[in-house]
């Protein structure tokens, strides 16, 4: 039965961790329309997200690469593996590489050489908005040199994390069609940026095709990002639909601490999301709060 609150323990599967005095983020210090960023400039260590989830019931954590300096790709690797935290937290990392690059296969060696990477992400996000593009590219899916590079993360059994546009997500299908041993987590709720009446329909529609492969999960993390001005109702349309197209067995919680906090605390939406699936069964919320992000990024719990 459901409707009641779920208690028992819950995996974060996507957060990050800096610390600016190693000068690595420079996207930090990227011009934004009113500096929206300027929350976000000053260190977020595991004490920081301690804190923020301390009253969670968060047991285990995945760290996602968090635009560290490209040059430098195994530099963040090494910088979470040297730091001191309770077991489960960045128990598991999502790390970085380019997968175009003439280099990518050894990067990928070199990731999977750490026992704690279980997955690459390499943002590759475009729209033809340039404020809201976060590369030149919107066909890198398509591109033969890159798909070499991803193919390099099946030997090592590492599954990709998908940070793309709504306006991606066809693409994204023949992407996964494609690479059916591959296990691919899409990020942030498919992104659904474009928020008139078109655009949430095509997201909604793009969204619904893509669940069709199985070899895809989604995460349900920061869709305060897309809708700033937020309302309970708002974001239940975004957590319900994706439930409803990838079902609870594919879909998992996830906070995108600290770059939420820019819109929402911790807390806060961790309360919204358990009281938006309050109706699913126990097995469901188990799922969406445990069971999936433990299974897909093997997290010893």
């Amino acid at each position: 039965m459901g409707g009641e609150t779920y208690r028992g323990p819950i995996i974060d599967a996507h957060h990050h961790l800096w610390d600016l005095r190693l000068e690595r983020h420079a996207w930090l210090d990227w011009p934004t329309q009113g500096d929206e960023l300027a929350p976000l400039r000053r260190n977020y260590l595991v004490e920081d997200y301690l804190k923020a989830s301390t009253r969670s019931g968060i047991v285990a954590s995945v760290h996602v690469e968090a635009n560290w300096d490209p040059t430098d790709p195994l530099g963040e690797t090494e910088w979470l593996d040297s730091l001191e935290r309770p077991a489960g937290i960045a128990a598991r990392y999502v790390a970085y590489a380019a997968l175009a690059s003439d280099n990518a296969q050894e990067i990928i060696e070199r990731q999977a050489a750490h026992e704690r990477v279980a997955g690459i992400r390499e943002i590759i996000s475009w729209h033809p908005d340039p404020a809201k593009a976060r590369v030149e590219r919107g066909d890198l899916m398509e591109d033969a040199r890159w798909r070499a590079g991803l193919a390099h993360l099946q030997s090592h059994g590492l599954s990709f994390d998908l940070l793309i546009s709504s306006r991606q997500l066809d693409m994204a299908l023949r992407l996964a069609r494609d690479f059916p041993d591959m296990q691919f987590v899409l990020n942030h709720c498919g992104s659904p940026m474009d928020r008139d009446a078109e655009g949430m329909d095509q997201w909604r529609a793009s969204l619904r095709r893509l669940a069709a492969a199985g070899n895809v999960s989604l995460k349900i993390s920061d869709p305060v990002a897309y809708d700033p001005a937020w309302t309970r109702e708002s974001l239940a349309g975004v957590i319900l639909h994706c439930i409803d197209c990838f079902g609870a067995g594919r879909c998992m919680f996830a906070s995108d601490y600290p770059v939420a906090g820019l819109h929402i605390t911790f807390d806060h939406w961790l309360a919204l999301f358990s009281d938006i699936i309050a109706d699913l069964s126990e097995d469901e919320k188990r799922s969406l709060f445990f069971d999936n992000a433990r299974k897909i990024y093997r997290i010893p719990v």
